[in-house]
């Protein structure tokens, strides 16, 4: 078999259910759905980062309600949602659909999920707006180790709202990046690029919606070039992380007019299905 004959490895795909995320997620899934061989499904309110209750407290103390407000419309309200609702997501349904494993991941390095990933027989993990950082050990299990999607020019605005960290800018610079994985957040070789334009006053939510859409492609491409062997990585020293924003910071934003969340969030936010 030549080098371009090799089929598309076997994938194991980790998310982090959102309004954010939902729907790229599920056209990344279904694009590649004869490759998926398991999902994990990360759990916001595991026990390990405090639960809801602790979470939520967190959050109020270092950013205020509007960060609540925030987490509310992409976290919860999508989740209520969707249990109100008589049909099974796009992710859950291709799932069942595909015989394919979908488990909750409390926590990625634990001895449960490294089972499931060595008896999947995965080959690639594809992670893909997901809240938890694997090790060098969890990412020796696949041969091919592993990809992240994020919704930024990396090196720039590593970490959870990038979007809202790039309308901070005086020239917004937003885009979607596909990189290897490594043991740090957001910092591994990358593998495809490309900007994105925002129109002015895309709140933090849309434009995760968006870039996040936009990446899709992005994804594909990386991963056709992994199994023709044409991947390129191009390292980029990490530039500083960008957190969830304080207070001040906060209020910064909201002087020049970014939002974390508009009424079309809201409306989207209802509309996901998980």
């Amino acid at each position: 078999m030549t080098e371009r004959a090799r089929p598309p490895p076997r994938l194991a795909l980790l998310t982090l259910p959102s309004a954010a995320s939902a729907e790229a997620v599920a056209e990344f899934a279904a694009l590649h759905r004869d490759s998926l061989v398991l999902v994990g499904l990360s759990n916001p309110y595991r026990r390990n980062t405090g639960g809801a209750l602790g979470q939520a407290w967190r959050h109020l103390r270092r950013s205020g309600p509007r960060m609540l407000g925030y987490l509310a419309v992409n976290m919860s309200l999508p989740r209520i949602a969707s249990a109100l609702s008589r049909r099974p997501g796009p992710l859950q349904a291709l799932c069942r659909d595909g015989h394919i494993r979908a488990m909750p991941v409390e926590d990625v390095n634990g001895p449960a999920f490294k089972a499931a990933l060595r008896e999947s027989g995965a080959e690639l993990v594809v992670t893909f707006h997901f809240d938890q950082i694997l090790t060098a050990a969890t990412l020796a299990i696949p041969p091919l180790g592993g990809i992240n999607i994020h919704p930024s020019l990396l090196p720039r605005h590593r970490g959870p709202i990038p979007g809202f960290w790039a309308g901070l800018e005086a020239e917004p610079a937003y885009g979607a990046t596909v990189h290897r994985l490594v043991p740090r957040i957001d910092a591994g070789a990358i593998l495809v690029q490309r900007a994105v334009d925002l129109p002015r006053g895309t709140s933090a939510s849309a434009a995760a919606r968006l870039l996040h859409r936009a990446a899709v492609p992005l994804a594909t491409e990386a991963l056709r070039r992994i199994a023709t062997g044409e991947a390129e990585e191009r390292q980029a020293e990490p530039l500083p992380y960008c957190p969830f924003p304080g207070r001040a910071t906060l209020r910064e934003g909201r002087r020049r007019g970014i939002r974390l969340v508009g009424p079309g969030d809201i409306r989207a936010a209802l509309r996901a299905r998980l």
